[in-house]
């Protein structure tokens, strides 16, 4: 079939020689596509939209031939969630509790420690245990752990849901942890809580399966005198760095070390500090030896961990009789703990685990568990992961019976003993009380098992009614030529033969013309199907408006035969209308709008266009009857033609003439056949009356505006200049009073001053913005010369007569200097006229001092400076002379050389110096007067060379301003010495607010030498919170 385009265009080309008015039932037939040959099954690979007898290609492939009945559901098989026959249970990965799972999985296969935890009871368990009926729920830490270690013993689910144990430790599962610690924590923990157990059997567990002793033995090499100092141990560190082997890390860990200079030793025996050596010196081993392989170091360079991606080689058999004296204690490797990554932020934790009673090795890996061939140990790709470009180390080759790792952070050794054929060594027992709960939840899983496969068998029957269903009614879907017909959407359909939606009734409301009918425009969207079809698709799914043969609009056709034949003589008419326009005009005339005509075309053509597209729900306005709202013509936002010489009053002839042109009848008759709606204004229409007046006004009172405004500044005129202003710090002689005003006032006057035309003239003078609500005045005279004085202007006497006299003033506000000569020497003292309300400046200064330090979104500068001298010199923040939009009209213009800048003032060299005078000037202000209560900003920043705007709030953590820093900067936190005022910041985790920053602070950043190694720095400098360990969890006692 054709594409939709030639299909659409062949739909319309009768329009050529056909008029409106001529139109017949075959050109409607033509314009809805009604006899277009229907498509046939394998000749389209997509469904024909501009064909509505297209009935191929929606959705029917999936329908027609035999279907597999998974096709009828997306319900996997329960029983892919069942645990296969002889395998372990896996622990599903909270978010970031991997490091939790594999050592959860080691404990779990150490089977006396397994065992001894099912017999701990508690006198909640004991009282249960005595009433078998009543429920139990586990609570405590070790009752979790009995519960989960039951359940991953006799479970039916592949993996279970750790989560009451996690959420009874208290960790946060959305954090990486450091798996080391947590193995220390939770052991001792363990031990704690079973030392407190009634049978003795239970108490000492944990110290008969991990617990060592060895002694540090310190020999003084003057005497030769012997001391002992015993110690036990769970857990052996070894440090790996500059090793390749465990005998070597052990070797290490009991070498000997020299005591000397500040490090010697007190020697008991000769009574003063001698040198010495010292060494460890193990004494037993424990039947489960943990050995932890120091792969997180902390580095004093970045002040934060990071991971020694070293390769070391460890024995299946691991002999420790050449490290005892006199004793013979071999061990059988049975658990290897695996991080995969580089960082030691980050990264998945992993446990080889070797059965006892089997022998086999499985890989624990969350809710995966994958057993090893040939009962070996195969860490695998592993020791591949996350490898470097700078740590491509090639692994070395390891002997027979040795496996190498360059991520296993823990081995776990037990005592190699005789086998036995005793099978209760092997079979632990899960008590009864455990047994009912893991019974409990089994029978849930076999519910939810069921409840899916009915789901499923639910499913496949509804798929197969609906594949009977489809098959019946395609076949009877296409309309045969002379039946009746219906139009049915074809998005319905296709959802209709999508099994994944249900179906809805359908919907042809969007599909109707203005006229109740099928628009010609949406006959590309619907399907013209057999009325049979049709009936038994309503029956079943009902819906409407219907839509048969006899909705097809004539109305809607002919409208679209006016519009393409407009359209194609548009050009036409153009090139005539330009041609016509030139010439002279002689007789009666028409009044155009100069914007309509020049994009009279465009105009035409978005018209035809709406006119071409109008549906019933378009509420597009005609052309000549929407609202005009300018009277000057605008091509970018002109809507209708002629509105550009419609006045504001919307009916009459704009008073503009430079904005229309005359143009004659033939011109203007041509015009109107595009736009029949138009505004029309004959040669002799009389502009509009009205705007004529409202003209003659407007000059009338342009006119008392410039009188007003020249009285006015020849009576002020120093104020207009700012000249000859009066100062706090010193106070003028040949007066002892001084009158204040909003600043607000002064800038807005003199804006209208500047431009009395475009500004309105000021009327009075609202004093009150500077009183409390009491009456009383808000500053004092030190507050003015310490920075307040931004929010006022200070008067002469004489020119406060004046402003008394032009202005209405609500209340008058001044200031009185006193000078006193006592024989103990001249005194001045300054008071106000209203009193200072001390309750109201209190209140405004507490409050001023809180969103100092509540802020949220605020700017600060951070100012780089390099070996204490600053990059570049301080300057004094710029200060504006007056805030005037005027004068902020006149920035936006560049300055030439030469140009006076209102910020500054020409001294007689010609350097610019900032206008600051004295502190208290009113012109020394840039921020308008705000109502006492709000933040009093400080005036507009000059950012120096070297210095950057940070985004921070009061709540901020000074860590945190280190990272945006860094970004900044690119200097790394450790490497920043941050200050503020000559103070140093230091605390990082105090928030902005306690140490004083405030908004438009400046800190000053001196970067220390960068260090070599920048790789821990993107590891730890991801915005991430401190890091707290374990507290605040049960691990911690919490």
């Amino acid at each position: 079939m054709a594409p939709r385009l030639q299909l659409e265009k062949a739909a319309w080309r009768w329009v050529e020689t056909v008029k409106p008015e001529e139109i017949r039932q075959e050109h409607i037939n033509l314009a809805y596509r009604i006899n277009l040959p229907a498509c046939k099954r394998g000749t389209c690979r997509r469904n024909c939209k501009g064909n509505p007898n297209c009935l191929v290609g929606i959705g029917e492939q999936a329908w027609l031939g035999e279907i597999d009945e998974n096709a009828f559901h997306n319900i996997d098989d329960p029983n892919s969630e069942r645990r296969d026959k002889n395998t372990f249970v896996g622990l599903t990965n909270l978010g970031a509790t991997c490091y939790v799972n594999t050592f959860l999985q080691v404990w779990f296969h150490n089977l006396e420690l397994r065992r001894s935890l099912y017999q701990c009871h508690n006198s909640r368990l004991c009282f249960a245990l005595s009433f078998p009926k009543k429920y139990y729920e586990p609570q405590s830490i070790c009752e979790h752990l009995q519960y989960l270690f039951a359940l991953l013993q006799n479970s039916n689910r592949k993996y279970i849901d750790p989560s009451g144990l996690v959420k009874a430790l208290g960790l946060d599962t959305g954090q990486q942890q450091d798996a080391q610690e947590f193995s220390k924590l939770f052991l001792s923990l363990l031990e704690d809580t079973l030392s407190k157990q009634k049978n003795t059997n239970l108490q000492n567990v944990i110290q008969r399966q991990f617990c060592g002793q060895f002694s540090y033995v310190t020999v003084c090499n003057q005497c030769g005198r012997s001391s002992a100092l015993p110690s036990r141990f769970y857990e052996l560190e070894l440090n790996i760095q500059g090793h390749k082997n465990l005998t070597e890390c052990v070797t290490e860990f009991l070498k000997e070390e020299k005591l000397d200079g500040e490090n010697r030793y007190f020697c008991e025996s000769c009574q003063s500090k001698q040198n010495a050596t010292r060494r460890i010196k193990l004494h037993s081993l424990p039947p489960t030896l943990n050995l932890q392989l120091m792969r997180f170091v902390f580095d004093r360079q970045t002040g934060h961990k990071k991971k020694l991606n070293t390769f070391i080689s460890f024995p299946e058999q691991l002999d420790m009789g050449p490290f005892l004296e006199d004793q013979k204690c071999v061990y059988e490797l049975s658990a290897v703990l695996i991080h995969r990554g580089i960082s030691a932020y980050s990264g998945h934790y992993i446990a080889h685990v070797k059965d006892a009673r089997t022998g086999d090795w499985y890989k624990f890996n969350d809710e995966e568990i994958e057993k090893m061939e040939g009962k070996k140990l195969q860490l695998g790709i592993e020791e591949d992961i996350a490898e470097t470009v700078k740590s491509q180390t090639r692994k070395p080759k390891c002997s027979k019976g040795y496996h190498c790792s360059r991520n296993a952070y823990m081995l776990v050794y037990k005592v190699q003993e005789e086998e036995s054929s005793d099978i209760s060594r092997t079979n632990v027992e899960v008590p009864a009380f455990l047994q009912r709960l893991v019974d409990q939840d089994n029978h849930k899983f076999e519910e939810w098992c069921s409840e899916m496969a009915d789901m499923r068998k639910q499913s496949v029957d509804k798929g197969k009614a609906k594949h009977e269903e489809v098959k019946e009614l395609y076949e009877l879907l296409p309309a045969k030529d002379g039946e009746p017909y219906e139009f049915i959407p074809l998005e319905w359909l296709k959802k209709w033969l999508d099994d994944s939606t249900a179906t809805k009734e359908i919907d042809n409301s969007l599909f109707l013309c203005s006229h109740g009918k099928l628009h010609p425009d949406k006959v590309a969207e619907s399907k013209r199907v057999s009325l049979q079809a049709a009936q038994l698709l309503y029956e079943r799914y009902s819906g409407g408006p219907r839509l048969d043969g006899s909705s097809l609009c004539r109305e809607c056709v002919g409208q679209r035969c006016r519009v393409l034949r407009l359209k194609n003589q548009l050009n036409e008419d153009y090139k005539e209308v330009s041609n016509l326009v030139k010439r002279t005009l002689s007789g009666e005339g028409y009044w155009v709008g100069k914007a309509s005509l020049r994009s009279w075309r465009q105009l035409a053509l978005d018209q035809l266009e709406e006119d071409e597209h109008e549906t019933k729900h378009s509420n597009g306005q005609t052309n000549g009857q929407g609202p005009h709202t300018n009277n000057k013509g605008n091509e970018d936002d002109m809507k209708t033609f002629n509105e550009d010489i419609v006045c504001c009053h919307g009916t009459s002839l704009s008073i503009l003439e430079t904005e229309r042109k005359l143009v004659s009848a033939e011109v203007w008759t041509k015009l109107r056949a595009y736009f029949p709606k138009a505004p029309e204004f004959t040669q002799n229409q009389e502009p509009c009356q009205q705007c004529l007046t409202l003209e003659q006004e407007e000059k009338d009172n342009e006119a008392v505006s410039k009188m007003m405004a020249l009285d006015q500044k020849n009576q002020l005129l120093n104020l207009f200049h700012e000249k000859n202003r009066p100062t706090l710090t010193k106070w003028p002689q040949g007066t002892d009073v001084l009158y204040i005003v909003p600043l607000f006032f002064v800038d807005e006057w003199r804006k209208f001053i500047r431009r009395p035309t475009k500004s309105s003239p000021v009327s009075n003078v609202g004093n009150t913005l500077l009183l409390c609500p009491h009456g009383g005045f808000m500053f004092t005279y030190d507050s003015l010369i310490n920075g307040d004085a931004q929010h006022i202007a200070l008067l002469w006497p004489n020119e406060w007569e004046v402003i008394s006299r032009l202005f209405i003033v609500d209340q008058p506000i001044s200031i009185h200097c006193f000078k006193d000569t006592p024989p103990s020497g001249p005194t001045t003292q300054y008071t106000t006229q209203p009193d200072l309300c001390w309750e109201c400046r209190e209140s405004f200064l507490f409050q001023q001092q809180r969103d100092l330090r509540e802020y949220t979104q605020a700017t600060i500068y951070i100012r780089k400076v390099i070996e204490d001298k600053r990059m570049v010199k301080d300057a004094a923040p710029e200060m504006n002379a007056s805030s005037s939009e005027a004068e902020e009209e006149k920035e936006e213009h560049p300055k030439v050389d030469g140009e006076r800048d209102p910020d500054f003032s020409q001294s007689e060299d010609g350097a610019k110096r900032l206008k600051l005078g004295d502190s208290s000037t009113a012109s020394a202000a840039t921020v308008p007067v705000t109502k006492p209560g709000g933040i009093r900003r400080s005036t507009r920043h000059r950012k120096l060379r070297g210095e950057k705007a940070l985004i921070v709030s009061a709540n901020q953590t000074l860590k945190e301003l280190k990272i945006q820093i860094m970004h900044a900067f690119s200097v790394a936190p450790f490497d920043q010495n941050l200050s503020i005022d000559g103070k140093s910041l230091t605390d990082d985790s105090a928030t902005l607010g306690s140490l004083g920053v405030i908004p438009e602070s400046i800190i000053c950043l001196k970067a220390d030498e960068p260090i070599a190694d920048y790789a821990a720095m993107d590891d730890v400098y991801q915005v991430r919170m401190p890091e707290e360990g374990f507290k605040g969890t049960g691990l911690l006692g919490h």
